[in-house]
């Protein structure tokens, strides 16, 4: 079972070196077995005193984690490890992203948070490094998310909250247990206008957890979880003389189109785990998700197709057997799996124009992505300081188009790829308050449905086309959580082969393959707690990401440039204290200057951002406690950039190309919350 955390640095007071259990590596370890990248942050990280709109507010902090775009809901949150994702002009590519143990990852390898619960939330794991051999098709990682059940999380909350821009936002809770039973359930709707003309969002996000637990060894939890997300404008990409002029405009065309994306979501999910004997289990999961999309372009020129819509069925099942045992002396363990996965998207793409009038349909297609996988990991205990860790997993994936529009052409096509990923590591117990590690492992990216868009306009799926496939090697060192200084320092090395990269033409995005690539840097963290209240934490990524080999389709070489998107170097430092009645923290985040394009012809330049929250609790009865609390987002109301767009625009003029989404300035909120 996953083990939940006290707060630690994760919150508030330090746990034992192996008091954390990390569940997103198919085999649960605790954190000082774990021969990779691996950061956890605890609840209180994840909520304390903050708004709960994006993943980026609780995951800031996670070293080789650059996450973007917090405030355009229509484009969805941006997340990169290690420079994978950079790519994605919307959502997440190249990570795989979970949910109380179900997939958000399609199998096609797009990727979609926001039916996270944050506000439910109670741990958030972040693996750095390749993710193939896990779960298949990412060369990324994994950022997998814990919601809380009854059991361990009685009881009633009631949250509100206001602030700048119109934001207010409600949240509702209630768990507890009835003998073998126990249930949780929360809800919560944001009402936000945003910062710039056209970003309102309205987004409503209901998650339960039902848990039938008749003995120790056995459990059965159904995880229901409903996204309605109704408005969510987008404002579009600013260009240079547009940010100059006026951060909070919108494009004229966004205005006039009114664009934005109208979203409904559904997930039920089962996880049933039994134990078979002492230290065995088989864990087994189905899941049913359904998705309703349909979202307005910022772009328009006559026939341009700029109204995008579909409706999802995503479901799939898995089991693992995991368990261990002893060779001689020497303990193994070991986790053995298969899964199966169906994405079926009906998809449409029309024409609309500035009075609202809808084009008839110029695409109806059914996608369909289909991936069967079987895994397997064993870790072997070589001597009692050395343990070998080996893994292996191989996939076939499936991607059909079926085109239902067939008066311009047939543009049905098919593609295949049969995929096999693998890691070695070794774990050193230097000491027993001290681990190193070291680790290689290959990995996969398929392109995505989106990205098999033919730029010349002929029928089919890009044939030219192929899967990105990387090797990673890494070492890192890490000491006992429970020291008073306690560290954490990776140091990574990536090649990439045929890294798929964006462009754009009329509007559109369409992608190709660069030859090579390679990532290189290191990830640090350190915590240090100097006295019981306070705690110290910083970050630290410096990433030397580049283009090894790349020559575009007009010739133009474009070898030793940065990949852009991503800084080479940001930080993250917090300070925070936690009296017995009340908490403050400031924090500080850097970021580096970056590229907005593949030429490396404009680089945006860094900034550094202040933030500060505090708050205070008291009771109100026996059982009752209320919590006031506030927090100011860009302290010293600093212009930055909340999103760089990726290539956008290509062929227009530099200072003419819509990159840039500009970041609120100061912006204060507050609220009060009671539990019952």
């Amino acid at each position: 079972m996953t083990l939940s955390l006290p707060p630690s640095v994760w919150g508030n007071a330090q746990p034992g070196f192996d008091s954390i259990v990390v569940t997103g590596t198919r085999i649960e370890r605790p954190l000082a077995e774990t021969p990779a990248g691996v950061t956890i942050v605890s609840e209180d990280a994840i909520r304390e005193g903050r708004q709960g709109l994006q993943l980026d507010e609780a995951l800031s902090r996670v070293p080789g984690l650059f996450l973007q775009n917090r405030y355009n809901f229509a484009q969805g949150q941006r997340l990169s490890l290690r420079g994978f994702g950079a790519r994605a002009p919307f959502g997440v590519r190249g990570i795989r992203i979970r949910a109380d143990g179900f997939p958000e990852t399609l199998p096609d390898g797009q990727s979609q948070v926001d039916m996270i619960d944050l506000d439910s939330a109670v741990r958030a794991e972040v693996l750095r490094g390749p993710s193939s051999v896990l779960y298949g098709n990412a060369g990324g990682g994994v950022v997998s998310v814990e919601t809380a059940n009854g059991r361990d999380h009685p009881g009633t909350t009631l949250r509100a909250q206001g602030g700048g821009d119109s934001f207010a936002k409600v949240y509702a809770r209630h768990g507890g247990s009835l003998g073998d039973f126990d249930y949780h359930a929360g809800i919560s709707h944001l009402d936000y206008e945003g910062h710039r003309e056209q970003s309102a969002v309205r987004k409503t996000l209901f998650n339960a957890k039902l848990g039938w637990q008749p003995t120790d060894d056995r459990r059965l939890e159904v995880v229901l979880a409903v996204l309605e997300l109704p408005k969510a404008e987008d404002p579009g990409g600013l260009s240079l003389n547009q940010l100059m002029a006026d951060r909070q405009q919108a494009t004229e065309t966004a205005r006039a189109l009114d664009s934005g994306q109208d979203v409904a979501q559904q997930r039920l999910g089962l996880t049933y785990r039994h134990g078979l004997t002492a230290g065995t289990e088989i864990v087994t999961r189905a899941f049913l998700t359904q998705r309703d999309f349909e979202q307005v372009l910022p772009f328009f020129f006559p026939g341009a197709e700029n109204l995008v819509g579909f409706e999802r069925d995503f479901f799939g099942a898995g089991s693992e057997l995991r368990g261990g045992f002893t060779l001689g002396e020497r303990r193994a363990r070991y986790t053995l799996g298969v899964e199966a996965q169906r994405q079926r998207d009906d998809r449409y793409r029309q024409s609309i124009d500035t009075e609202g009038e809808r084009s008839a349909l110029t695409q109806r297609e059914v996608q369909k992505a289909t991936v069967v996988a079987g895994f397997g990991q064993i870790d072997i205990d070589l001597v009692p300081a050395l343990t070998l860790s080996l893994g292996a997993r191989a996939d076939r994936l499936r991607l059909t188009g079926d085109d239902r529009l067939l008066d311009d052409g047939d543009d049905s096509g098919a593609r295949d790829f049969d995929e096999l990923s693998g890691s070695a590591g070794l774990l050193w117990r230097v000491r027993d308050d001290l681990h190193a590690y070291a680790n290689i492992a290959t990995a996969f990216e398929s392109p995505t449905f989106t990205e098999f868009a033919r730029p010349d306009g002929d029928a089919g799926f890009n044939p030219d086309i192929e899967p990105q496939e990387s090797v990673n090697r890494e070492i890192g060192l890490r000491n006992d959580l429970a020291a008073v200084l306690h560290f954490d320092v990776t140091l990574f090395s990536v090649r990439t082969d045929d890294e798929i990269t964006p462009f754009e033409r009329d509007g559109r995005t369409f992608y190709r393959n660069a030859a090579r690539t390679d990532r290189d840097g290191v990830e640090a963290m350190a915590v240090w707690q100097p006295l019981p209240p306070l705690r110290l934490t910083a970050s630290y990524t410096y990433a030397r990401l580049r283009f090894d080999r790349f020559t575009t389709s007009d010739g133009t070489d474009l070898s030793g440039n940065d990949l852009p998107g991503v800084p080479r170097q940001n930080a993250f430092v917090e300070a925070a204290w936690h009296g017995a009645s009340h908490f403050a923290a400031v924090d500080a985040r850097f970021t580096d200057s970056r590229y907005a394009e593949n030429a490396n012809a404009l680089k945006v330049g860094g900034h550094a951002l202040l933030n500060a929250r505090a708050g205070t609790h008291f009771a109100l009865g026996a059982d009752t406690e209320l919590e006031l609390f506030a927090g100011v987002n860009n302290l010293l109301d600093r212009d930055a950039i909340a999103n760089l767009r990726v290539n956008a625009n290509e062929g227009r003029p530099i200072d003419e190309r819509g990159f840039f989404e500009p970041l609120p300035g100061r912006h204060l909120y507050a609220g009060l919350a009671l539990r019952l």
